[in-house]
């Protein structure tokens, strides 16, 4: 079939002039953070109170997440171990992420920082697995094979709410040992489960290989909402299930929200992999897109544009389907190896559905705009962001200044949405 290239500008009801004009608002979040990440670290796992280590080969986990201070963290960790005698290795553990192969996945690890120069031992990224354990139920406790041969591991991960399940835990340890560590297959079988019995199904098995005693302990990672490192926590293996729990809570009320609850159209700068697992944060989008499973009461979007896929993704665009209209230069940028094998393995293939494409920045908006057949298109009420692990800077329509016009917020003067002659948005270009 030929496909007719769009021509930009693109034939709209709703015109350039009409679009509503936006001031730039800054939000004040709670803001904890630790001032020495190195110094924090190696206290934490002074606290563990381990047993000798003298010669134990040690696997530390490493995830595709972008977290602020991993780099520090992990290197630190490395260099805590031997002190002590240990021999640590680096173990990719980020289920099926990467398409699936040991290059993406070292890529991956590469564009976050991660290489055998920035931690200091050597990063292993093959995919291959053992079953390590079994619950009750039979599910599987599938293991890195390099991890499984060790005489322990250690799990570094970020505690944060996931975008595939709730309560009562998120992303953090107990899915790392279940999920991450599993490679491929590990992932497969934890989404089989489907999103309401996800959580049961990864604490399940993360207590089967708890119970192997193969755990040394785990380094939880909290971030703020302006993606700094809140926290970090060192928990002792007997102890990971119940302090996780606690951990997440507290995750959840750091996290970034946006100020306003109903909105016309937001409009996304970048989305990606190294944002959220779904490209945007569906805990901030108030979009789930899952079969079965009941959309959050807010926020209330009425409509969403994306315009770009960060560069860490590597082209991995899962989460592309919770927007209603993207720009081509983020389907041109696009690799539907990555982003297919992550969708099927996950089982949310309609988060890869490709939206509405349109072939410039203005386009995408006004065709979002034109979508909603409002009567005053200048009036939406309209919010831009960065993305959704960014919120304290963004930039709000005339029509909702009102209703943040409160203590903690500071708000600009007004000015119009400027584009090149391209079409980008000129601060974009």
């Amino acid at each position: 079939m030929k496909v007719t290239p769009l021509r930009t500008p693109f034939p709209l009801p709703v015109r350039p002039e009409k679009l509503p004009r936006l001031a730039r608002v800054r939000v004040t979040f709670p803001r904890p953070r630790i001032p020495d990440v190195a110094g924090e670290v190696r206290a934490q796992l002074d606290s563990l109170r381990l047993p000798d280590l003298h010669g134990r080969h040690i696997a530390i986990t490493a995830g595709s997440r972008g977290i602020r201070d991993i780099v520090s963290v992990l290197a630190v960790a490395v260099a805590w171990l031997r002190e002590r005698g240990a021999e640590p290795v680096i173990v990719a553990a980020m289920g099926s992420h990467g398409g699936a192969t040991s290059e993406g996945q070292r890529s991956l690890l590469a564009h976050l920082g991660i290489t055998e120069a920035s931690v200091g031992v050597p990063i292993h990224t093959e995919m291959d697995i053992v079953e390590l354990a079994r619950t009750p139920d039979g599910l599987i406790a599938y293991c890195d094979r390099i991890a499984a041969g060790c005489d322990a591991i250690l799990v570094v991960n970020r505690i944060k709410p996931h975008t595939g399940f709730a309560e009562p835990i998120g992303s953090g340890i107990m899915k790392m040992l279940a999920v991450g560590l599993g490679k491929a297959p590990g992932a497969a079988q934890i989404h089989r489960q489907g999103p309401a019995q996800m959580a049961a199904a990864i604490e399940a098995i993360a207590a089967a290989v708890l119970a192997t005693g193969k755990v040394l302990g785990g380094l939880a990672i909290m971030e703020n909402a302006y993606d700094e490192t809140a926290a970090i926590t060192a928990l002792p293996s007997g102890e990971m299930a119940q302090r996780e729990q606690a951990l997440f809570i507290e995750a959840k009320r750091l996290m970034p929200r946006l100020p306003v609850d109903d909105l016309d159209l937001l409009i996304v700068d970048e989305i990606g992999k190294n944002i959220s697992g779904s490209g945007m944060d569906v805990n901030v989008i108030g979009r789930w897109r899952l079969p079965g499973v009941s959309e959050p009461l807010s926020p209330r979007i009425t409509r969403i544009v994306a315009l770009r896929l960060t560069p860490e993704s590597e082209g991995n665009a899962q989460g592309v389907g919770l927007a209603d209209v993207v720009t081509r230069r983020l389907v041109d940028a696009i690799d539907p190896v990555a982003t297919y094998v992550n969708s099927i393995v996950s089982t949310f293939i309609e988060r890869a559905f490709i939206p509405l494409t349109m072939p410039s920045d203005r386009d995408a908006i006004l065709a979002a705009l034109a979508s909603l057949s409002l009567t005053e298109p200048a009036a939406a009420r309209v919010a831009r962001i960065r993305n959704t692990l960014h919120l304290e800077e963004l930039w709000l329509s005339e029509s909702i200044l009102e209703d943040v016009s409160r203590t903690g917020v500071s708000i600009e003067p007004v000015s119009d949405i400027v584009f090149t002659a391209d079409g980008d948005l000129a601060d974009l270009a």
